[in-house]
C-alpha cells in the first residue's frame, strides 16, 4: 500500500481551523495539528484548551508552540505595521508559518494548511496579504487554505494530486453561515466564539502596550503579563499598577521584581500597588496615594506601607488620597 501523505494543520481550536482540519482528514491525509500559544490570545476560555479538545475529537496529534521573547521583539517593531490596535497580524502569521515550515520538514510533512478565509480579516486575509504572507514565510505556492482554495491559485498539494481541489471550498468574506452549516454536517463542535480574539485589537489593552513600548526598549513576558492585571498609571518615567481584587493582588505579588516597590494600606481592605522605575520621593508618594484611594480606608489621609521586591522589611509614608482629577490625568 502507498504511504499516506502527511500534512501540518495550523489549529487554533476555533471554527475555521477546525473545519479545515476535518476537510483534509476526509481526503485521507495524515494530519498533525500545530497550535501557537500567544500571551495575547483569547481563544481558550473558561479554562478550556479548545485546540486540544478539537484534536481529540478528530483523533490527531497536537503540538503546542509558545510564542516567547522572540515574538515580543517582533511585536515591538513589526515590518508590516499594526492593524486597528497594536496587532501586527501580517508579521504574526509570517512568524508562525516560518516555525511551521521548520516543523513540517522535521515531521516529514508534504504541505501545510490553515483555516484562513479570503476577505475575513481586513489586514491579513486580503488576497494580496495572503500572497505576501506565504512568500515571506518561504511557502509560496505551498500553503493550502482549504476553506477558500477554489478562489485562490492552485497549490503544490493540488497540482501533485495529494489533495482533490473539487472537494475544497470557495468561502469568501466575514460571514460565518457556511462555516456553521459545515460544522454541523462534519460533526465539529465545542469550539469557542468563532470570531476568536486577540487582546492586541482591544483599544484599552492596545493603549497599555503602546505605553509600555514607548518607555521600555526591551519588554519582557513579565511586562506583558502585568498588562493584563489591574489599573495602570504613568507618572513620568514611572509605571504604577493597582490590583482590582484579591486575585489580581496575588498575581501582582507573584510577578513583582526585586527592584520594584510594593504598596499596601495596613489594617484595611487594600489593593496591592506596584511601582516600577526610579524610587523618587514623588513617585513613592504618588503610588501610596493611589493605594489609599482604592483601599477601604475612609480617611482622606493615612499611612501606607511599602517594601521592595520580596523583602519583608516595611517602610511607611503618610499621604493623602489622590484626587479623581489627577487620577484621570495619569490613567493609561
Amino acid at each position: 500500500m502507498a504511504k499516506k501523505i502527511k500534512a501540518i494543520g495550523m489549529l487554533s481550536g476555533g471554527l475555521d481551523s477546525s473545519i479545515a482540519a476535518k476537510l483534509i482528514l476526509d481526503q485521507g491525509i495524515d494530519v498533525i495539528a500545530l497550535n501557537f500559544k500567544s500571551p495575547f490570545c483569547l481563544c481558550d476560555q473558561k479554562g478550556k484548551c479548545y485546540s486540544a479538545i478539537i484534536a481529540a475529537q478528530l483523533k490527531i496529534p497536537l503540538k503546542t508552540v509558545f510564542k516567547g521573547e522572540d515574538y515580543i521583539r517582533l511585536l515591538q517593531n513589526p515590518k508590516h505595521g499594526y492593524g486597528s490596535g497594536m496587532n501586527p497580524c501580517i508579521d504574526c502569521r509570517i512568524f508562525a508559518l516560518k516555525k511551521a515550515r521548520k516543523f513540517a520538514k522535521q515531521a516529514g510533512a508534504k504541505f501545510i494548511f490553515t483555516g484562513e478565509v479570503l476577505g475575513q480579516r481586513p489586514m491579513s486575509q486580503r488576497s494580496d496579504a495572503l500572497r505576501l504572507i506565504e512568500k515571506e514565510a518561504g511557502l509560496k505556492g505551498k500553503l493550502l487554505r482549504p476553506l477558500s482554495a477554489k478562489l485562490l491559485p492552485e497549490t503544490e498539494a493540488e497540482k501533485k494530486g495529494w489533495i482533490r481541489r473539487e472537494n475544497l471550498l470557495a468561502i469568501n468574506g466575514r460571514g460565518r453561515k457556511r462555516q456553521f452549516e459545515l460544522a454541523k454536517s462534519l460533526n465539529v463542535n465545542d469550539y469557542p466564539c468563532p470570531s476568536g480574539g486577540c487582546l492586541l485589537t482591544y483599544k484599552e489593552f492596545a493603549a497599555k502596550v503602546r505605553d509600555l513600548f514607548s518607555h521600555r526598549k526591551k519588554a519582557t513576558l513579565i511586562d506583558i503579563e502585568l498588562l493584563k492585571i489591574g489599573r495602570h498609571f504613568r507618572f513620568g518615567e514611572n509605571k504604577i499598577i493597582a490590583g482590582r481584587d484579591e486575585k489580581e493582588n496575588k498575581n501582582l505579588l507573584a510577578l513583582v521584581q526585586k527592584k520594584e516597590l510594593v504598596f499596601e494600606v495596613p489594617k484595611t481592605g487594600s489593593p496591592i500597588v506596584l511601582l516600577q522605575g526610579k524610587k523618587t520621593k514623588q513617585a513613592v508618594e504618588k503610588a501610596a496615594s493611589i493605594a489609599l484611594r482604592y483601599s477601604d480606608c475612609t480617611n482622606d489621609s493615612a499611612p501606607v506601607e511599602y517594601w521592595q521586591g520580596k523583602s519583608k522589611k516595611k517602610n511607611r509614608v503618610l499621604v493623602q488620597k489622590i484626587s479623581e482629577e489627577e487620577l484621570l490625568k495619569i490613567r493609561i
